[in-house]
């Protein structure tokens, strides 16, 4: 279902780690890496979508994750001619999007990219909040930049790192030291 400008409704998924690293997926037989996303069907909200595409594309279910949450209004991304189907040209400009994002609460294991017979996905790997926008197609950077930059705010703060302890002297070595002894 496309609008009236061209734009067909899409959400976006950008699910974290406890690390605050991201989801990347490959695209099935090509070299290029997104994040899942995928169209909202006539009738659904842009959440319902969400959860469809997130089970159809990375196998999760709503049990899996937490909405931290979500893009106040839609944003948008062009589509160059060059990838766009011939049957589409002339009236199809691009995406619109709401963008979700999700804390996951499961386990690696639980990610399944064959969840479906039409998988969109053929690797995943966790990357760094900011690593998409060295690498995602040039066409879509500026939708990745705002909908990181809008969501960053609901990111957890960074875990302290903890310092190795470090291993205690018994009190009798201790005492030899400080009298010389």
């Amino acid at each position: 279902m496309i609008d009236r400008d061209g734009y067909r409704p899409n959400v976006g998924i950008i699910l974290l780690n406890a690390k605050n690293e991201v989801f990347w997926g490959k695209r099935v037989k090509q070299h290029s890496w997104q994040f899942p996303q995928g169209g909202i069907k006539p009738g659904e909200s842009p959440e319902q979508a969400m959860f469809r595409e997130l089970h159809e594309e990375v196998g999760l279910n709503p049990e899996h994750v937490r909405i931290l949450g979500r893009t106040r209004d839609w944003l948008r991304y062009e589509v160059p001619t060059q990838w766009l189907r011939r049957d589409w040209r002339g009236h199809y400009r691009g995406q619109k999007q709401i963008w979700f994002l999700l804390r996951f609460l499961g386990r690696d294991c639980d990610v399944c990219l064959r969840a479906t017979d039409h998988p969109e996905f053929d690797a995943w790997r966790w990357y760094d909040y900011w690593g998409p926008l060295r690498s995602v197609i040039e066409f879509k950077r500026s939708v990745y930049q705002q909908a990181l930059t809008e969501l960053a705010r609901y990111l957890d703060p960074p875990r302290p790192r903890r310092r190795p302890r470090q291993q205690r002297e018994p009190a009798s070595v201790l005492a030899e030291e400080s009298t010389g002894l």
